[in-house]
């Protein structure tokens, strides 16, 4: 069941819904375990991304989000995420996804 729309942990729970419909045999791991690693990692065939889950786009980002953020994108896809700009992220991650 998910979790409260107006926590971070419920917008979570949401999005690896959408990303399972999304992404049908997809793999999504939460990775909340080290401070600044991005919460989610979609692995997806070949590919990959993580994603840093926010509630809103004005949410406080933890230190080392934005390092390991930016690495991450430079080796594959990673990116900040919240219900404002989620159809445009989801979007990215769609082209970034295309064989």
């Amino acid at each position: 069941m998910a979790r409260s729309n107006k926590l971070e942990s419920g917008f979570q729970d949401r999005l690896i819904e959408t990303l399972k419909k999304l992404f049908p045999g997809c793999m999504v791991f939460k990775m909340d375990r080290i401070q600044g690693i991005p919460d989610l990692l979609v692995l997806y065939g070949k590919k990959w991304a993580s994603l840093e889950c926010k509630r809103s786009a004005k949410a406080k980002r933890q230190p080392n989000q934005e390092y390991y953020v930016g690495k991450m994108d430079e080796m594959s896809f990673s990116r900040f995420i919240s219900p404002e700009n989620q159809k445009e992220v989801l979007d990215e991650l769609q082209q970034a996804f295309k064989p």
